[in-house]
């Protein structure tokens, strides 16, 4: 764990409302943006972080939040290693600084796997002056899901208006015990289509992916576009859409 230099605030005050014991207590805390954590197999993701601490006490290094299972201060956590910065001074004689952070963790980790997607909790924790540390568990669930993949094709390309096209493609899904991507099977990806010289795509029809992960599905030619999957994702796995692959119609 790694943290930027902090101002250390220092006096002696009553504890503020709602503090943890040991006289810390964090609030405002938002992490990735509320959004879910999503990885791959081989490159590292960073995963932003805001949070205020409110402490009169001395504190050596950190602080930090960083997800956890079990229990705040014995249980799994997930971070490779954090970067916090400096405290922005919020109200110096109450000790209340705002932070960012940058966690970052890497799939290949010998102890990361498959087994790690899901819901995790989230804890902050700031180590204090002579060895002691305050750690806080805070009612924030943080979703982490594998990192899926979507490819498509359209063909015939160009097509005559009323004959048929065939769009194929395959979904895979990252798997964190060999560091690959595996056909995604059994899921509901949905066929979408944009017309030329429209802004946003329509769902066309859904189709549910082989045991490799295939998709293929036929439709009319009718005007000319572009046409993407998009699988929605669900409790372990992100969301994806494919590139889109452009059929004109003649």
């Amino acid at each position: 764990m790694a943290g930027g230099a902090a101002v250390v605030l220092t006096g002696v005050a009553a504890v503020p409302a709602g503090a943890a014991e040991g006289g810390v207590s964090f609030s405002r805390v938002a992490v990735n943006g509320g959004k879910p954590i999503v990885i791959g197999v081989k490159e590292e993701v960073e995963v932003p972080a805001v949070f205020r601490m409110t402490t009169t006490l001395k504190y050596d290094y950190g602080p930090t939040v960083f997800p956890y299972r079990g229990k705040p201060d014995t249980g799994d956590t997930l971070h490779s290693s954090v970067i916090t910065s400096d405290c922005k001074v919020v109200d110096k004689a109450k000790g209340i600084c705002d932070f960012k952070e940058w966690l970052y963790i890497d799939p290949r980790n010998h102890d990361f796997g498959n087994e790690d997607a899901g819901t995790w909790k989230t804890a902050a924790r700031v180590f204090l002056a002579g060895d002691a540390h305050d750690t806080d568990g805070l009612n924030l669930p943080l979703q982490v899901k594998r990192a899926t993949r979507v490819t498509v094709n359209a063909s015939p390309e160009p097509v005559t208006a009323g004959k048929t096209i065939t769009v194929t493609g395959r979904v895979t899904r990252a798997n964190w015990d060999t560091h690959t991507y595996q056909g995604y099977a059994g899921r509901t990806v949905s066929l979408q289509f944009k017309a030329a010289g429209a802004s946003s795509y329509t769902t066309v029809k859904k189709v549910t992916s082989s045991s490799t992960g295939s998709l293929r599905t036929t439709v009319k030619a009718t005007e000319s576009g572009t046409w993407r999957w998009t699988y929605y994702g669900n409790s372990t796995s992100g969301a994806k859409s494919s590139t889109g692959d452009y059929v004109a119609v003649r």
